[in-house]
């Protein structure tokens, strides 16, 4: 009998062995499968994740950022302990102890799934950096398997803080934010050691279901989680009870819910210079690089001077729009049911696409029209008394457009502009005596646009860029990506070509009508103001923008000639040599202009402009910096009294240093006395107006002794801007208001002058000599280079299109007007008069 029972256990004992054994092996064997080809955990000893990418100024301060996932990285010695104590109480309690899973974990949900048919997560948190570095998402046994196994081998290659790190690092937490720290600012735009225990426990209770768990949508679902977490915390024995019980009766408060200022929010509202930043780095680097490579980025924006181009930009722009006169509004309209409410059409409001960064400008919508006034709400703003109202003295400057596109008649009152729903642009109109408010005025994005750029000629460095009226509201940038007529602007390049080929500031040109048979039928092109004026001067022809002396001088140099020069200063990749593109026909961008510009400023050096100053990847190493030149004193502390470093240009020489001082001369004419002469500055600017055919295009650049800057304007569809628009009425009123600001911080000096040349007074009307002590408005000192000695009594006289008879200036008779001077040698002469001295003439296509 108790033999018989032994032998009854003894079996069963047996059975019960040879299966655990099997069950053994099946599993070993399973896992001996599964550890095949798995992916190596040993990369992540070098683990380098996406971080975010941040743009400085030059001050230091933070003002772009960008990011495919929204993290920064932080050191496991850096994060919090209570950060730490939330994440291991929400997740894996037993982190500290397991060998990367948890037996216990996994048997209480298995048995949770057979009893209740649910399925939770038994997942550590090694478990999870495994799962979210190395496998899929795949909710399978296949998977977990081999997550297990890869846990454990993990585990035996780090430290558990190691791991922790890279957990906390890495985790999804909504709102596009990947990390703790990412995480802290996006919910409560706070530091992770500024974060309070409820605060830790939210953030350690969105991993559960990020996708789910939103501040406002799912607030009570996140706050029952956040204070789970605080419970788990107090039991694991990380925060006291009154701790635990004080914090879980705190209200849930978040950015999203509007408790705290949004991170984003504070920053500047991105525009064109830190996206030209992006546009150019992601296509130097990589998109992968610099969308997650944590780059540091010192960009060369000068906050104030960016500030006074956006604003110098729009309100040309708009002064432009306004005078047409013309209505458009912002096309976006609320439903008439959403405006009963006032929070309803506040968020509607919210919702409108309009843009937002525009200073002073806000988001409107029209509440109710009456016989005169409109009622508005406003963004932002509180309702007060009566309400906001647009007065009927506002809308009179307008008219609309009719349902078949003619234009109805000015308008009287705001209802002749406005319906109810309008969403609209506002701004309040002040005293400028006191900054009083007066009322409320309409406002509307121009359809004209431009772009507008100013950088150091030194240095290249970019101080300020616009592209266009709003970022907002067009992300395209008109200073880089668009592709224009220069027109006059151009003509710089034409006579700097001459210079260097045996002209002089004094050589004379015939300005006299020229016919050429072309492929494309005659052209005749001729000077802005319909008139031509005889052998003149070549200074006279670039100050007052002769359209006629510019094509003779580019074909006797040859636009072969011309074309080098234009490819050499980098305003074209290829210049067609065609006579029509001497005056500015073919395309090109403000961006290369300006840079070119800055080499005549400079005194002939190679300057590449930039819009950065240093790039470091995540780990501070220097990986791109602009200025290459060398210190050659700084070593030498103290430096003597009175002398500065010597710094080693090592720049190239594009063109002769006579010739740059020659053209810059030239140019200060052109601002003194010539087509530019509402350029208003207390430092001597020289630059070139330029207006295309049909004024589709107006430009001005021009420059100091230190800072070059331009502007353009036009339609992004070329069309005419009407008669009376020139480079130097819409293009210069920008340049001044810049610039006041950029002299003011920078200051300005005399263009220095090189040495190779000496100076000879001429009269500028006819090129002829006069004595040293000659003055009066029709002396000039002009600068020629050594060598270059002309013969005053037989000068050169250059027609581009062969020999033929030719007056001089002081040849010409007296029956077709003029003035009557007394020349170096005593004899009288007349100047023939010419009807566009001292009027504003652009040039261009013609």
């Amino acid at each position: 009998m108790l033999r018989g029972i032994l032998s009854f256990f003894g079996a069963i004992f047996s059975w019960l062995v040879t299966g655990i054994f099997f069950v053994a092996l099946t599993v070993g064997g399973i896992f001996w499968i599964y550890s095949r080809d798995l992916p190596s955990h040993e990369t992540l000893a070098q683990y380098a994740p996406k971080t975010i990418s941040r743009i400085y100024n030059g001050e230091g301060r933070l003002i772009d950022e960008f990011a495919e996932e929204r993290r920064l990285f932080v050191p496991i010695e850096e994060i919090p302990d209570l950060v730490k104590e939330a994440f291991i109480s929400a997740e894996d309690k037993n982190f500290y102890n397991h060998p990367g899973y948890d037996p216990r974990g996994i048997l209480s949900a298995g048995y949770q799934f057979l009893t209740t048919g649910n399925m939770r997560g038994a997942s550590t948190i090694t478990q999870q950096v495994m799962k979210n570095f190395l496998l899929s998402s795949d909710r399978n046994i296949e998977r977990k398997v081999k997550e297990i196994i890869l846990a454990t081998r993990l585990e035996a290659t780090l430290t558990k803080d190691q791991i922790l790190e890279l957990y906390l690092n890495e985790i999804y937490l909504g709102q596009n934010s990947f990390g703790v720290v990412a995480a802290a600012q996006t919910y409560f735009n706070k530091s992770l050691s500024e974060l309070l225990p409820h605060e830790a426990a939210m953030l350690a209770a969105m991993p559960q279901a990020p996708g789910r768990y939103h501040p406002v949508t799912a607030k009570e679902r996140v706050t029952e989680r956040r204070n789970y977490v605080l419970r788990e915390m107090w039991q694991n024995g990380y925060i006291d009870q009154a701790t635990y019980e004080a914090e879980a009766k705190l209200p849930l408060r978040s950015v999203q819910n509007g408790d705290f200022p949004s991170f984003r929010g504070q920053l500047p509202p991105r525009d064109y210079f830190s996206d030209e930043i992006r546009r150019q780095l992601s296509r130097e680097f990589g998109n992968e690089e610099f969308f997650g490579g944590g780059l540091t980025i010192r960009a060369t924006v000068d906050p104030d001077l960016q500030t006074e181009a956006a604003k110098a930009l729009q309100q040309a722009l708009e002064q432009y729009d306004r005078g047409l006169g013309i209505w458009r509004g912002t096309g976006e309209v609320i439903p008439a049911e959403q405006l009963r409410d006032e929070g309803a059409w506040r968020g509607a409001l919210w919702e409108a696409q309009v843009p937002r960064d525009i200073p002073g400008w806000k988001p409107a919508v029209v509440l109710e029209v009456g016989t005169s006034d409109a009622r508005i709400g406003i963004e932002g703003i509180e309702e007060d008394g009566d309400g906001h109202w647009i007065p009927a003295a506002d809308v009179q400057w307008a008219r609309k457009r009719n349902s078949d596109g003619s234009l109805g008649g000015r308008a009287q009152v705001a209802g002749d502009l406005v319906e109810v729903g309008d969403v609209v642009l506002v701004r309040a109109m002040t005293n400028d005596g006191d900054g009083s408010f007066i009322r409320w005025t309409l406002r509307q994005v121009p359809q004209v646009q431009g772009g507008f750029m100013a950088m150091d000629v030194n240095t290249g460095r970019v101080l300020a860029m616009q592209g266009g009226f709003s970022y907002q509201s067009s992300v395209f940038n008109r200073a880089t990506q668009a592709q224009r007529q220069p027109g006059s602007s151009f003509k710089p390049f034409v006579y700097a070509a001459a210079l260097d080929n045996n002209y002089t500031p004094a050589t004379i040109v015939v300005d006299e009508p020229i016919r050429l048979n072309t492929p494309y039928g005659l052209w005749e092109p001729r000077n802005s103001t319909g008139q031509h004026y005889g052998p003149t001067p070549l200074r006279t022809g670039i100050e007052m923008s002769r359209n006629l002396m510019t094509i003779r001088i580019a074909q006797d140099i040859g636009m072969d000639r011309v074309a080098d020069y234009a490819e050499k200063f980098g305003v074209y990749d290829d210049l067609k040599p065609f006579l029509a593109n001497a005056l500015g026909a073919q395309e090109t961008t403000l961006f290369k202009m300006v840079a070119a510009y800055a080499m005549f400023a400079n005194g002939g050096e190679r300057v590449e402009p930039t819009l950065v100053d240093r790039v470091q990847d995540r780990r501070g190493r220097t990986v791109y910096r602009h200025d290459h030149r060398v210190c050659e004193t700084c070593g030498n502390q103290p430096l003597p009294a009175g002398q500065g470093p010597v710094i080693d240009n090592n720049r190239e020489r594009v063109m002769d240093a006579v010739t740059a001082y020659q053209l810059t001369s030239m140019l200060k004419g052109a601002v003194d006395r010539g087509t530019a002469t509402g350029v208003d500055l207390p430092v001597p600017i020289a630059g070139k107006t330029g207006t295309t055919n049909d004024a589709k295009d107006v430009w001005f650049i021009g420059y100091s002794s230190n800072i070059v800057a331009g502007c353009y304007l036009g339609y992004d569809q070329p069309r005419s801007l009407g008669p009376n628009a020139y480079g130097g009425t819409l293009c210069v009123p920008v340049f001044n208001a810049f610039m006041r600001k950029a002299v003011a911080e920078f200051g300005g000096t005399d263009f220095a002058v090189p040495p190779g040349g000496y100076w000879v007074k001429i009269d500028r009307f006819t090129g002829q000599r006069l004595s040293d002590d000659a003055s009066g408005p029709n002396v000039v000192a002009e600068y020629f280079r050594e060598g270059a000695d002309p013969d005053w009594l037989s000068p050169l006289i250059v027609s581009g299109f062969g020999d033929g008879e030719v007056v001089l200036p002081w040849e010409a008779g007296g029956n077709s007007g003029g003035t009557a001077i007394t020349t170096s040698t005593g004899e009288r002469r007349v100047i023939p008069s010419r009807t566009d001295f001292g009027t504003m003439s652009s040039g261009g296509l013609y």
